[in-house]
């Protein structure tokens, strides 16, 4: 992104039934210089506030008010559907399969679901929540693992660090950082990357987002 909006700070809807969650994540964020426009309970709120700030991206819980079912996630793929320039994160304790597909949609682009308890500390969050403002994309291993469910016999051919990288193409990493978490040499990380294109019969793509999108075609075309 560049121009005016790279130059001001990165705006945020929060949307968490619990307010102590709310403020803890609100003070995160406006210590790494990210706007908290707009901090709601309920997904009416949310859709309230997504439309009359704008922000460039909402924090969404699932279970919210009235029911405490799927009120959040239907607020998401509504933003998504309505908003189309609003990255949309799922933050739950909770993983859930139903409207999963839906809240992807055609593509990845800035979208994400991370569970609460897995988020790998502040710094990794609030890294989380400016790739997805800007166009990325961050899922959480086990969302990746749900969405393959019954598919898993397409994976059968990976080898387990295969399968290994692959997680950690989907969360939206590069080789590089592929490379420091796994602590094998670029060469490997490449030959496993090329591996795991071979055998999916998917195109190989040097952008890490690209590939994240590559993963999520091949999964939507085998349900």
């Amino acid at each position: 992104m560049t121009g005016p909006a790279a130059a001001r700070a990165l705006r945020v809807v929060l949307a968490d039934d619990a307010k102590l969650i709310r403020d803890a994540i609100t003070a995160i964020l406006r210590d790494r210089g990210v706007e908290v426009v707009a901090q709601v309970g309920d997904a009416v709120s949310l859709r309230a506030a997504v439309a009359t700030t704008q922000p460039d991206a909402a924090i969404i819980d699932i279970r919210m008010p009235p029911t405490h079912r799927m009120e959040g996630l239907e607020a998401a793929i509504s933003i998504r559907r309505d908003h189309p320039g609003v990255g949309v994160l799922v933050l739950s304790q909770h993983l859930e399969s139903h409207y999963l597909s839906t809240l992807l949609g055609g593509n990845a682009r800035g979208v994400g679901y991370l569970l609460k308890e897995r988020v790998a500390g502040a710094a990794h969050f609030v890294a989380a929540v400016r790739s997805i403002a800007h166009g990325g994309c961050a899922l959480d291993p086990a969302v990746v693992a749900l969405m393959m469910g019954n598919r898993r016999q397409d994976l059968d051919s990976l080898s387990d660090r295969e399968r290994e990288v692959l997680a950690l193409m989907a969360e939206g990493h590069s080789n590089r950082s592929i490379c420091d978490l796994l602590f094998l040499t670029p060469k490997t990380i490449e030959s496993h990357v090329r591996s795991i294109f071979t055998r999916l019969e998917l195109p190989p793509e040097t952008d890490g987002h690209r590939r994240v999108l590559a993963v999520l075609a091949y999964l939507r075309t085998r349900r």
